[in-house]
């Protein structure tokens, strides 16, 4: 199906690797042109330079940290000055550590709100201007936690929940010109989630890969976790006409493990 936005621009935040470099792929081997970012350069130059090989459009880097607001001006500027549009914004971030309630400290909480939520406002304040001229829209990555509270993770189950209220007030507010909608991924087999399998192993709580990939695989009706591919694609499908009368909506995408009749 060709989604028909070959020829736009899309920002990704947090995109270096995870999540966000997989939207960011989904995006341009559409032949959407990006501009991408991270906090670790060489990891984001790397990034850069392997979606430009592999899809041959065109690819910039800003790095920088998400919670610092000139990074963000940097990443906007960076698509007018080098592209001269922007079409699409994908809002992503590392998640928060996972920790009970009691066990989190006040900073913590603080951090976690601006990393998850004032990235999103402030990036949608500073791009909706030239969203509306290109008729874009906003998909922010999010969690399947806003469904459903995950256990030790208070700051993703409480403060992502904020990241909704805002993609259904943005989806009102901004349209008819921009459409703002989320995606809530459930398990997907991304570096975090390696990094945890092999965690376990080296703790002897597996044997090897296979068997902690089937732990995180066992509530999944599908009996699988995600490929970020595949949910690279839906952020892909989202931004394009195909799915233009899609708007304020939260899409979980984790293979029927939430158990959320809504």
């Amino acid at each position: 199906m060709d989604l028909g936005i070959k020829g736009n621009v899309a920002l990704v935040t947090a995109s270096s690797g995870g999540l966000g470099r997989a939207s960011a792929e989904s995006l341009a081997l559409e032949g959407v042109d990006l501009v991408l970012n991270g906090r670790n350069k060489d990891r984001l130059d790397k990034t850069v330079s392997e979606i430009r090989k592999i899809t041959g459009v065109k690819v910039v880097g800003v790095p920088g940290d998400i919670r610092d607001p000139e990074t963000l001006n940097k990443m906007v500027d960076t698509a007018i000055n080098d592209f001269g549009k922007l079409n699409h914004v994908v809002t992503c971030a590392g998640g928060p550590p996972s920790k009970s309630f009691l066990d989190t400290t006040d900073d913590e909480w603080y951090t976690a709100f601006d990393m998850l939520v004032m990235s999103v406002v402030r990036l949608a304040r500073i791009s909706s201007e030239h969203l509306k001229k290109s008729g874009g829209n906003i998909v922010c990555i999010t969690s399947i936690s806003v469904k459903e509270a995950i256990e030790n993770l208070v700051l993703s189950n409480s403060v992502r929940m904020s990241v909704i209220g805002l993609v259904k007030t943005l989806s009102r507010e901004l349209g008819p010109e921009i459409r703002v909608n989320a995606v809530l991924p459930g398990a997907h087999e991304t570096s975090r989630i390696q990094n945890l399998i092999q965690d376990a192993i080296d703790g002897g709580r597996v044997e090897n890969y296979q068997e902690g990939l089937a732990g995180w695989s066992k509530d999944v009706p599908l009996n699988r976790i995600g490929d970020p591919r595949e949910l690279g694609d839906v952020v892909a499908f989202i931004c394009s006409k195909r799915a233009s009368y899609l708007n304020g909506i939260s899409i979980p995408i984790d293979g029927g493990s939430s158990r959320s009749n809504l």
